[in-house]
């Protein structure tokens, strides 16, 4: 018997967490475009979370903290430095070393980028309590390590 039954599914929770992160990066692309920022991907939210608490990170620390290998994050960070959110900077002391930094206009977009996590985990967690919210956060890093 397939597990793609339509009948049987019960246990569905990688269709479910797909949909939910299909909806979620939806979420942000039209949350995004309705204040006016356009070329920005969900992906780009991992990089400046990052550098809203450290304003200035080298492309393997980066690579380390979002769990991307650093091919990766070199590119999305061009896209950054491209949309002038970023500047890459090469190390002085080690030429193998490049720094991502904030801009001023990637400084800018901190407001924004706060109010739009905000609102996505408003929609996320809903009316949980910080028992539930604590619980599905344990549930989902522990399919991750997992995997």
């Amino acid at each position: 018997m397939s597990i793609y039954n339509t009948n049987m599914l019960k246990y569905n929770a990688a269709a479910t967490i797909s949909k939910i992160r299909d909806a979620v990066n939806k979420m942000i692309v039209s949350e995004l475009e309705h204040v006016g920022i356009k070329g920005l991907a969900p992906s780009h939210g991992d990089i400046l979370v990052f550098l809203y608490q450290k304003n200035r990170l080298s492309v393997k620390e980066l690579a380390e903290r979002i769990h991307r290998k650093q091919p990766t994050v070199t590119v999305l960070a061009d896209k950054l430095a491209k949309l002038g959110y970023v500047e890459k900077i090469k190390s002085e002391e080690d030429s193998r070393v490049t720094w991502i930094q904030l801009t001023e206009k990637g400084k800018r977009l901190e407001p924004t980028f706060h109010a739009i996590s905000k609102k996505l985990n408003d929609a996320i967690y809903g009316n949980l309590d910080d028992a539930e919210k604590e619980q599905l956060e344990s549930t989902l890093e522990s399919m991750l390590r997992r995997l």
